[in-house]
C-alpha cells in the first residue's frame, strides 16, 4: 500500500490539514474545526497507519494523544526550524505550511523534536505551574519594596518576607498613608497564598519522584536539591533521546555558538537556545557553592582567566554533564569515588 503523508497546521479553533502522496501530489486539503472527532476522521482518510507532521504549537497535546491512538505515526517538527524554512516566502499561509510539512516529511527532512510522554507532560505541568508561580510571587515581593522605596525606608533585611522582615511590614505599615498600608497588607495575602500553593506543588512532586533513581542520584550533587532536581527530571525527560553530555548541553543551550568559513573560527557566547527551565535550573545550581569542591576549583580558574559569567556558565555546563550521567545510571560514579 502506498504510503500517505499529512501536514497539519494546528490553530487554537480550527486546522488545515493536507494530505499527499509518495510522489508529493496533493491528495486533499481541508479545514476542520478541532473537534477530535472531525480530527480522526479527516486523518483517517489518509489510510490506517499514516504518516503526520504537525508543528509543536499551542494546544498540541490532545493531537497527540488522539493520532496516536488512532495508530497513526507522529512527527512534531520543531517551531525554530519550522520558521528558517518559511523566513523567505512573500506569502505565507495555513495551506503553505501544512503543505510544507508533509513535503518535509516525504523527503525524510523534517526538523523532528521529541513527544514526550503523557505520563511525563503531567510531571512538567506540575513543574511548569510551580515555576510561574513562583515568578509570580516574586512580581509580588518587587510591589512590595516599591511601595517602601516610595516612602523612603529601606528594608531592614535581605529577606523581607521572613519573620524579621514581616515585623518590620508589619510596624511600617502603622505611619504610611492608608492606601499605602491597603496595598502592602494585600501584597502580603497574595505572597502567602502562593506560598501555600507552591508548598502544596512542591510535596506533590517529590510525591511522585520519591522512587524516582535518577531524580535521588542527581540530589547528591552539591546545589542540586528536590526542587532542581524535579525541573531536571521532567524536562529532560527520557535521558536516552541524548547519546552524550554534550548532546544535553547543546538542547539546554549551554553550549557556545560557533561560526566556521574557511580558514576562519569564530565562538560566540552560549547559544541560549534550548529548554530555558533547564538552563536556569543549572546555573541556579551552581551560583552559591559552586557545584562541590570540585566545580568549585575549576569555578576559579576558569574565573581568573574568563571572567565571573563565563565561569558560572562553564561550570552549569559541568554539573549538567552530571546530571546526564545520573539520570542514565541512576548513580555518579565519581562523587563514589571521591566519597
Amino acid at each position: 500500500m502506498e504510503r500517505r503523508y499529512v501536514g497539519i497546521d494546528l490553530h487554537r479553533r480550527r486546522s488545515v490539514i493536507v494530505t499527499m502522496d509518495e510522489a508529493g501530489e496533493v491528495l486533499s486539503s481541508v479545514r476542520i474545526p478541532n473537534d477530535p472527532v472531525a480530527m480522526s476522521i479527516a486523518v483517517a482518510e489518509a489510510g490506517e497507519g499514516a504518516e503526520v507532521a504537525f508543528e509543536a504549537t499551542y494546544g498540541w497535546y490532545w493531537l497527540s494523544d488522539l493520532l496516536q491512538a488512532d495508530g497513526h505515526h507522529l512527527h512534531m517538527a520543531h517551531p525554530l526550524a519550522m520558521r528558517g524554512m518559511t523566513s523567505h516566502r512573500r506569502v505565507k499561509t495555513d495551506w503553505k505550511d501544512a503543505t510544507l510539512l508533509a513535503d518535509v516529511l516525504r523527503m525524510g527532512s523534517l526538523p523532528e523534536g521529541w513527544i514526550a510522554p503523557p505520563e511525563l507532560r503531567e510531571l512538567r505541568e506540575l513543574v511548569r505551574y510551580r515555576a510561574k508561580l513562583v515568578a509570580l510571587r516574586s512580581g509580588l515581593k518587587a510591589q512590595v519594596h516599591a511601595v517602601m522605596a516610595k516612602n523612603g525606608i529601606l528594608p531592614a533585611r535581605v529577606e523581607m518576607f521572613g519573620p524579621g522582615g514581616q515585623a518590620q511590614l508589619d510596624a511600617i505599615g502603622v505611619d504610611l498613608p492608608m492606601n499605602f498600608t491597603i496595598r502592602i497588607e494585600s501584597l502580603g495575602d497574595l505572597v502567602e497564598i502562593y506560598d501555600r500553593e507552591v508548598a502544596m506543588l512542591e510535596r506533590e512532586i517529590h510525591r511522585q519522584l520519591k522512587d524516582h533513581a535518577g531524580y535521588q542520584a542527581i540530589q547528591e550533587l552539591v546545589g542540586v536539591g528536590k526542587v532542581i532536581g524535579a525541573i531536571f527530571v521532567a524536562e529532560i525527560g527520557d535521558i536516552s533521546r541524548f547519546s552524550s553530555p554534550e548532546k544535553l548541553t547543546s538542547w539546554a543551550g549551554l553550549t557556545p555558538k560557533h561560526r566556521e568559513s574557511d580558514l576562519t573560527k569564530h565562538q560566540f557566547d552560549i547559544t541560549k537556545q534550548g529548554n530555558k527551565l533547564v538552563r536556569w535550573a543549572a546555573v541556579e545550581a551552581v551560583t552559591g557553592m559552586r557545584g562541590g569542591p570540585k566545580l568549585k576549583a575549576d569555578y576559579e580558574r576558569i574565573a581568573e582567566r574568563r571572567g565571573k559569567y563565563r565561569a558560572r556558565v562553564a561550570v552549569a555546563r559541568k554539573l549538567l554533564v552530571l546530571v546526564y550521567y545520573g539520570l542514565r545510571d541512576g548513580k555518579i560514579r565519581c562523587l563514589e569515588q571521591a566519597a
